[in-house]
C-alpha cells in the first residue's frame, strides 16, 4: 500500500514539474465546427475587421481611418505591454512602432463572432504579424485577440481590445 501511495505521488509530482517547465506554445486551435449565431452580424464584423486591419497595414496613408475606428474611451489590454485607456497614446504609438514597420494577416477561418445584446458584439480570432525589419523567412508566431465592437448611433466603434502573444 505504502509503495502504491508513495509512487502516485511521485507520479503526479513527475506531471506537476512537467506542466511547469514545458514552454509556452503558440500552436492555437481554430474552434472546430464554429457557425455564428447571427450570420448577417458575422459578415459585417468581418468586413469591419478587414477594414480596420487595412487601415493598420496603411497607416502611413490611412492613418485617420484607422483611428476613427476607436472609441474615445478604448481600453486596450496587451499581455506583453500591460493596460492602456488612452486613444491618443495608442495612435501615438501607432504612428510611432506600427506605421510602415509592421504588418498583420489574420489566420483564415479564425474568426469567431457573438452579438452581445444592446451593445454590439465580441469578435475572437487569431493573426500574426510581420515586422519589416525581421528576415523575411523568419517564422510567423500565431496570437490571439478579442475585440469588443460598441455600436452606437449606427457607428462601429472599437471599445476594448485583448490581444494576446
Amino acid at each position: 500500500m505504502k509503495k502504491t501511495i508513495t509512487i502516485s505521488v511521485l507520479f503526479i509530482a513527475i506531471l506537476f514539474l512537467e506542466s511547469c517547465s514545458t514552454p509556452k506554445s503558440n500552436n492555437f486551435q481554430l474552434t472546430k465546427n464554429y457557425q455564428p449565431d447571427n450570420p448577417e452580424l458575422y459578415k459585417a464584423i468581418v468586413k469591419l475587421d478587414s477594414a480596420f486591419f487595412d487601415a493598420y497595414n496603411n497607416c502611413d496613408t490611412k492613418f485617420e481611418t484607422y483611428a476613427d475606428f476607436y472609441a474615445d474611451d478604448i481600453e486596450f489590454y496587451h499581455d506583453q505591454g500591460g493596460l492602456s485607456n488612452s486613444k491618443k497614446d495608442i495612435l501615438e504609438g501607432t504612428k510611432k512602432n506600427i506605421c510602415g514597420k509592421v504588418t498583420r494577416t489574420l489566420v483564415k477561418g479564425s474568426i469567431e463572432v457573438y452579438p452581445i445584446k444592446d451593445y454590439g458584439a465580441i469578435e475572437i480570432g487569431l493573426h500574426s504579424f510581420s515586422n519589416k525589419t525581421n528576415p523575411p523567412n523568419e517564422p510567423k508566431k500565431i496570437s490571439r485577440f478579442t475585440i469588443f465592437w460598441k455600436k452606437v448611433n449606427d457607428q462601429w466603434r472599437i471599445a476594448k481590445v485583448i490581444s494576446l502573444h
